[in-house]
């Protein structure tokens, strides 16, 4: 039997929470008919003055979701008193040989303690950039929903949760025992969180890359360079790269991709006009680069987003 800890931080995400205490009461219930419960789950709730529980002998740390939506809330829940506190603790069960999980922004109180350092994590797209700049020692993926480079494992956006867990009942107690699970929760295979990016959030962090997403917007049907998408907004192209990896976490012909296919879904979900039209109104004289470059990104095909009539 597994012990896990599940630290609750003062304020986490309710759904976050929910949902770790959920998947592993499923994966027991399920092994229950065969008398062998693969999880002992103890719950340790953070506050800024106490914990309650003790973290000794866990196996497995489980840290939910800590529920922040900006940057700069998230900065200063991590100096709070109660992340301390959890930071303290995870450094400890991980030094003492218990594996870590946690997703959304929690995965930044895993990389503060230094248990990310030289591994392969994810995180919530919107704070990619941010956890780039300040774990430079991290291999991040942002693109992933969960990336397992065990002994840690972290997933993205907050209901990455789910996949997260699924990835931690596939390690303990085996891919059947999580397929099981997923069909009984009705929890669908998600690989990547690339189709849900918003570019127009990320690239409002910094006003020249926010000028250069709407000079794309207005150019989107013409083929152009990125040497001229840079001089649009007065940049050196090597400046222009720099800052948009440090905005948006991506190179500039992945920026102008992203905006071409998310423009290209926006048609295919709201008209009726042919892939072949739509390619050239976002920019591809070709249809089949398009419809390849659709599949690569959501793994399915253009016709998936047309309205059901």
């Amino acid at each position: 039997m597994i012990k896990v800890a599940v630290i609750e931080i003062e304020g986490c995400l309710a759904s976050s929470a929910a949902i770790t205490h959920d998947v592993m009461a499923t994966a027991n219930r399920i092994s229950g008919a065969k008398r062998v419960v693969p999880f002992e789950v103890a719950t340790i709730r953070c506050g800024a003055r106490r914990s309650n529980g003790d973290i000794r002998g866990a196996d497995l740390v489980i840290v939910p979701g800590l529920g922040t939506t900006t940057a700069v809330e998230l900065e200063r829940r991590l100096l709070s008193p109660a992340c301390r506190r959890a930071e303290d603790m995870v450094a400890a069960a991980f030094a003492g040989g218990a594996m870590l999980g946690a997703s959304c922004a929690s995965t930044f109180l895993l990389a503060e303690t230094g248990a990310l350092d030289g591994r392969r994590a994810t995180t919530t797209w919107w704070y990619a950039p941010m956890f780039r700049q300040r774990y430079p020692k991290v291999a991040l993926e942002a693109e992933q929903i969960v990336v397992a480079d065990w002994p840690v494992a972290t997933g993205g956006a907050a209901m990455a949760q789910m996949d997260l867990m699924l990835a931690v009942v596939e390690r303990f107690a085996g891919p059947s025992l999580a397929k099981a699970c997923a069909r009984y929760l009705l929890l669908d295979a998600r690989r990547s969180q690339a189709p849900f990016m918003a570019v127009t959030f990320l690239a409002g962090q910094d006003p020249k890359i926010a000028k250069a997403e709407k000079w794309v917007r207005a150019n989107i049907a013409r083929d152009f360079a990125i040497d001229e998408l840079a001089a649009s907004v007065a940049l050196a192209p090597r400046t222009f790269a720099r800052r948009m990896a440090a905005t948006c976490g991506l190179s500039p012909i992945q920026f102008v991709q992203r905006i071409r296919l998310e423009t290209a879904r926006f048609l295919l979900e709201t008209t009726r006009l042919p892939v072949e039209q739509i390619a050239l109104r976002v920019g591809y004289a070709e249809p089949s680069t398009l419809r390849r470059l659709i599949r690569r990104d959501t793994k399915r095909p253009p016709g998936h987003f047309r309205p059901v009539a």
